[in-house]
């Protein structure tokens, strides 16, 4: 099993097409993405009772190296600062095919 980093990233569900772009400029080949994610966090609850997905958050789920980590982490913080949400990297293992 090789090492790696696993990225979650949760913000504003408008800002998904900007944070996949910040993968795609660093590297990050893969992702998945879950739409239309509720919970609460600092800011409140989030729910998805509107039609709209102004509200809503998306969730990210990634894997990157060490060396992606830095550059990716320094990108997503501006966005995370301006429209809320969470980036969690932690120690993973992964099998590649």
């Amino acid at each position: 099993m090789e090492a790696v980093k696993k990225i979650e990233i949760i913000t504003n569900s408008l800002e998904l097409p900007k944070v996949l772009d910040i993968l795609d400029k660093t590297g990050v080949s893969g992702y998945t993405v879950i739409e239309t994610v509720t919970g609460k966090g600092d800011r409140g609850r989030v729910i998805n009772d509107l039609e709209t997905h102004t509200l809503t958050n998306g969730y990210v789920m990634s894997i990157c190296t060490e060396k992606q980590e830095q550059e990716l982490v320094e990108a997503i913080q501006p966005v995370i600062k301006k429209y809320g949400g969470v980036c969690i990297v932690s120690d993973a293992k992964w099998i590649a095919h």
